[in-house]
């Protein structure tokens, strides 16, 4: 039976101070130049909480606009946007960086997290009020230190400081002196990481109904990676986040992939319910610091807000087959294989077509497709393009090349099977899964058939090799009775073949004796 996908929640956090504190373009440049005119011009760049909310490609990651309505939004999306937008959307929320960092401390398992008393009494009350932390144990917050311990601590460089402007609320220690792997740093960037996670699962049991103590394995894709000097990204992201959100019954593993990640992570989830092993896994990941305001010196160069001031996460529920939900159609994966040639039309081939066509099913045949689904307005100003635009227009020329369409039709097809990004630019984040959610909801409509998920990773930035990376599945709309790998046949009529035969065949036994 092919599982089906119960659940996608999504959730940003908007976390200003943490780029500039955190963000890789801005430490790189404070080593180098810490009185550069861009860290100086930096803050006047920022956004105020409001002003992302706001943000349409925002809401759209949060369900509460379709992607596609941001062509009608006049450009820039930054100028245009809705005033007075809802902070929690239909598929998840937007959090701001008080309640973040509470987040943070309720995560922390070994009192590496110090929170100011003042602040950690306003965040507890915040919290106490969030729909999806009803009922959590709020109980860490109520262990704090003084303004003057926290200071000291990140004077000495043995802390990272968790700022609100000017305000030093909190830090984050590291947890040995001499391993370089658990340094402040790392620890902050790890621990940022599960609690983003942390409320995107939060999300989808919010949003999905799943019990936690349902959950039998936990799929952990982020781009970050926890572990000592010994075992550099040994583990385990999963079991952690499972832990802390009352995963009691689950077990769980860390998939890595940089951005290919999570679509190899749903296709190992699926597997793993088709096969039997386990009954409901969730596919999780939390946010990249580390990417934040990663473009932000070519923003900050043009006069534009840094858009990058927000990280991701996402959940997702894979389940055994219950005649309703969207199914992931495993016999029509698609993967880049070593051999497959990196440049963009062997890796697209690979991808997109070669699954297709081993399944009889054309281009025009899937409604969707979830590709790099990069906002535009971060991406264009960094001489990136518009990612999405690129990839769908490659699939459009596949599709010509193909026979599929004309080529008169190349751009109707983008248009008509495509979206405009909508997803910041975390890596692994943008990578096909911000669609998951929206493409389940348009199948249980009856909307739309079939959308394929793609993902692509840059594998040689490791400096490992030079091969790129890409997986694809496919999602269709449920039948509403399983079918088997028998033609097309019907479980049910399978059943009723086999008792008729089985008939026969006694008649025939019967008869002869």
């Amino acid at each position: 039976m092919f599982p089906v996908i119960k659940g996608a929640a999504y959730a940003l956090f908007h976390t200003p101070n943490i780029l500039l504190d955190h963000g890789t373009t801005q430490t790189v440049e404070r080593a180098k130049n810490p009185n550069s005119d861009y860290l100086k011009a930096l803050p006047e760049h920022l956004r105020s909480f409001a002003d992302c909310v706001d943000y349409a490609p925002n809401q759209a990651y949060i369900g509460n606009i379709l992607p596609k309505s941001l062509e009608q939004v006049a450009k820039p999306w930054y100028e245009n946007s809705r005033k007075g937008a809802n902070r929690f959307g239909t598929r998840g929320e937007i959090m701001p960086e008080d309640e973040f960092y509470g987040v943070m401390k309720l995560v922390d398992s070994f009192d590496l997290v110090l929170i100011e008393e003042k602040f950690a009494i306003e965040v507890k009350e915040l919290l106490a009020k969030h729909p999806a932390f009803a009922g959590a144990n709020l109980s860490k917050l109520d262990k704090t230190s003084d303004e003057a311990t926290i200071a000291r601590q990140v004077e000495a460089h043995v802390a990272e400081p968790l700022r609100l402007g000017n305000r030093l609320v909190g830090c984050v220690r590291q947890a040995h002196d001499s391993d370089e792997s658990l340094s402040a740093h790392i620890i902050f960037e790890n621990i940022s990481a599960m609690a983003s996670a942390v409320v995107s699962v939060r999300n989808l049991f919010l949003k999905a109904g799943l019990d936690p103590r349902a959950v039998d394995y936990i799929i952990e894709c982020s781009e970050e990676a926890c572990g000592d000097m010994n075992q550099r990204g040994g583990g385990n992201f999963a079991k952690a986040i499972g832990e802390v959100v009352g995963c009691v019954n689950a077990t769980g593993s860390d998939t890595r992939g940089f951005c290919a990640a999570p679509a190899h992570a749903m296709v190992t989830a699926a597997a793993l319910v088709k096969a039997g092993v386990y009954k409901n896994v969730v596919v999780v990941a939390g946010g990249a610091t580390a990417k934040l305001g990663m473009n932000g010196k070519d923003h900050a160069k043009k006069n534009l807000p840094i858009l990058e001031d927000i990280m991701g996460g996402f959940a997702i529920w894979v389940s055994e087959n219950d005649g309703i939900n969207p199914i992931i159609r495993t016999d029509v994966v698609g993967r880049h294989t070593i051999g497959s040639g990196s440049s963009p039309q062997s890796v697209m081939q690979a991808i997109v077509t070669d699954p297709l066509d081993r399944n009889n099913i054309k281009l025009t045949e899937v409604d969707l497709f979830a590709v790099e689904m990069q906002n535009p307005e971060v991406t264009v100003p960094a001489g990136a393009g518009d990612v999405p635009l690129a990839n769908y227009k490659m699939i459009a020329a596949l599709g010509v090349k193909r026979g599929d369409i004309e080529r008169a039709d190349l751009n109707s097809f983008v248009e008509k099977h495509g979206m405009p990004g909508f997803a910041p630019t975390q890596g692994h984040v943008p990578s096909g899964v911000p669609v998951i959610g929206l493409a389940r909801e348009a199948m249980m409509k009856g909307e739309i058939k079939r959308a394929m998920i793609i993902g692509k990773g840059s594998l040689f930035l490791a400096r490992m090799t030079n091969l790129f990376d890409g997986v694809s599945f496919v999602m269709e709309a449920n039948p509403g009775t399983t079918k088997q790998a028998t033609g097309g046949i019907d479980e049910g009529e399978v059943r009723k073949l086999i008792a008729e035969a089985m008939r026969a065949l006694a008649e025939s036994l019967s008869d002869a004796k």
